[in-house]
C-alpha cells in the first residue's frame, strides 16, 4: 500500500513538474517573442528618425561681391536651420565694379548668346556640398545687367540634374531693377526644379530691414 501511494505520489509529481516546465517554456518563448517585436519596433523607430533627420533638409547656395547676399544667406541660415555654402569665382582678386561692371556685363553677355553651351559659363571653385542630403535648396544671388549673377548661373547649369524634384526658392539682391529676368534664369537652368513659394526681393528700398524680410519669408514656406 505505501509503495502504491509512493508510485501515485511520484507519478503525480512528474505531472506536476511537466506542468511546470511546460509553464515556464511557454512563458519564456512569450517573453522572447515581446522582446523580439520590441526590438524590431526600436529599430524600424531608428530607421524612421534616421530617415526624418535627412527629410526637410534645406541648404543655402549663395553667391556675394558685395557681401549683401551674405548678409541675406547668413539671416536665412538661422530662420531656416539650413546649411549655407558660397558659389566663389574660380579666378581671384577680380575687380567687377570696374569701368561700370565691364567683366559682370561680358559674361552676362557670353551666356545670353548660348545659354546651352557650357563654355559659356565661368568658372567657379569646386563647391563642397552633397546635393543628395538635400530636399530643399534655397538660392540666394544678385542681379547684373537684369540677370542672374554669372558664377550663381555656372552653379545651377553644372547641377542641374542633382536639383530635379527639389524644392527650390529663390532670393535676389538688387539696387532697385526688377528680378523677373533672374527667375526666368532660374526657371532655365533648374527646368525639373519644384519652385515654391513667392521669389524674395531684397533691393535698395527695403534692404535694412532685410532679416525680419528673410525670417517672414521662411515662415510662409513651412
Amino acid at each position: 500500500m505505501a509503495l502504491k501511494q509512493y508510485f501515485c505520489f511520484h507519478k503525480t509529481n512528474n505531472r506536476a513538474n511537466h506542468t511546470m516546465l511546460h509553464f515556464i517554456k511557454t512563458i519564456t518563448a512569450a517573453l522572447l517573442g515581446i522582446m523580439t517585436i520590441s526590438c524590431q519596433g526600436k529599430a524600424a523607430s531608428n530607421t524612421q528618425h534616421d530617415m526624418a533627420d535627412n527629410k526637410g533638409k534645406i541648404l543655402v547656395a549663395y553667391y556675394s561681391y558685395t557681401g549683401d547676399c551674405k548678409d541675406i544667406a547668413d539671416a536665412l541660415t538661422k530662420a531656416a536651420s539650413a546649411d549655407a555654402v558660397e558659389i566663389q569665382p574660380a579666378e581671384e582678386g577680380l575687380d567687377y565694379a570696374a569701368d561700370n561692371y565691364a567683366i559682370g556685363s561680358r559674361l552676362i553677355s557670353a551666356i545670353r548668346k548660348a545659354p546651352a553651351a557650357a563654355e559659356s559659363y565661368p568658372a567657379i571653385k569646386p563647391v563642397n556640398a552633397d546635393l543628395d542630403k538635400y530636399d530643399t535648396v534655397i538660392i540666394v544671388t544678385p542681379l547684373w545687367w537684369d540677370n542672374m549673377a554669372a558664377p550663381m548661373q555656372t552653379y545651377l547649369y553644372q547641377n542641374a540634374a542633382k536639383l530635379a524634384g527639389k524644392n527650390i526658392g529663390l532670393i535676389v539682391s538688387s539696387y532697385s531693377s526688377g528680378i523677373a529676368d533672374v527667375v526666368k534664369d532660374a526657371h532655365r537652368l533648374i527646368p525639373d526644379g519644384n519652385f515654391t513659394g513667392k521669389p524674395l526681393w531684397i533691393n535698395q528700398s527695403n534692404r535694412s530691414r532685410s532679416q525680419s524680410l528673410v525670417t517672414d519669408w521662411v515662415k510662409t514656406r513651412k
